[in-house]
């Protein structure tokens, strides 16, 4: 399995009065990784894969430890712990190599902006999710699963 990995700078403005990261700020980052993620999971032939759109259905996030400014950025590792024929759920940590601050995960469907509506994901697209599919089928709730 492969896992993405996204370098996220941290911002004066993401602390709150207690001096940690604000936990709301964190869905930002999670934002900020799987947009990436999913661009890069269109390939270089001018694919449209997932650019026509997605919705975030769900997210679930657990707060292991607080994550206070510094310098240096934080790592968000992404891959993918379920694909059905609608949507699919990527699964993050937030980290530090010798630390996690936060698991999290998120349910995307993806979306036709044209017709306004929920579509499939595509057999190139499902193909591509698979490389980043964990192989013990464990998200970062421990839920995930593969659904044809």
């Amino acid at each position: 399995m492969s896992r993405h990995i996204y370098s996220c700078p941290l911002r004066w403005s993401d602390m709150d009065a207690f001096g940690h990261v604000n936990n709301a700020v964190f869905l930002r980052y999670l934002e900020e990784a799987r947009i990436d993620f999913m661009f890069r999971l269109a390939p270089g032939d001018g694919s449209p894969s997932f650019s026509g759109g997605s919705v975030v259905a769900r997210h679930e996030i657990d707060y292991v430890r607080p994550l206070v400014h510094r310098h240096s950025p934080v790592t968000i590792e992404s891959w993918v712990t379920k694909i059905s024929a609608a949507s699919l759920t990527i699964s993050y940590e937030i980290k530090d190599p010798e630390q996690v601050y936060v698991r999290a995960s998120t349910i995307i469907v993806p979306f036709n902006l044209e017709a306004q509506r929920p579509r499939r994901i595509t057999a190139d697209e499902k193909a591509m999710l698979l490389t980043y599919m964990d192989d013990d089928g464990d998200d970062a709730a421990g839920t995930g699963a593969l659904v044809a």
